[in-house]
């Protein structure tokens, strides 16, 4: 796992507090598919949602969709604000997410990317993800991609 640098945690979502501030993490990194916090808390009964910190300073979070189907396929998201990019922290996210799948019993990782997220797409790439399906949803012009753990 990533070396975690002092005053760095990761917690579960737990409370109104931490899902607004899971909330403004994924609607600055993915302001197309942006929620409101009703959003957030159906989203957290279905899936592991947690924030990152550094000290107080919210720096990220992450989701763990559950293994679905035969293949037992979850999804795995990390995300970390613009301002703390390569530090380690998505890295740390990430792991720590993927992790959580593998103890839910996941056999295959999937995660699911904004097209015009660079960073994202790079990040997915670099740890051995590879790209299985572009796609824009009905309604929709954003591009999403979604990558397959090789």
């Amino acid at each position: 796992m990533t070396e975690m640098k002092a005053g760095w945690r990761i917690e579960p979502v737990v409370g109104d507090a931490m899902l607004e501030q899971w909330r403004h993490v994924h609607n600055v990194i993915v302001p197309p598919a942006a929620m409101g916090l009703d959003d957030v808390r159906e989203r957290g009964r279905r899936y592991r949602l947690e924030n990152a910190y550094l000290g107080d300073v919210l720096v990220g979070c992450s989701t763990v969709r559950p293994p679905e189907g035969e293949e037992a396929v979850a999804t795995v998201i990390a995300r970390v604000l613009p301002e703390f990019r390569r530090r380690g922290f998505g890295a740390a996210l990430y792991e720590k997410a993927l992790g959580h799948a593998r103890v839910l019993g996941a056999r295959v990782i999937e995660t699911c990317v904004l097209a015009v997220n660079e960073d994202g797409v790079r990040f997915a790439e670099a740890r051995g993800f590879v790209e299985v399906e572009r796609y824009v949803l009905d309604g929709e012009t954003d591009l999403w991609v979604d990558l397959r753990l090789a």
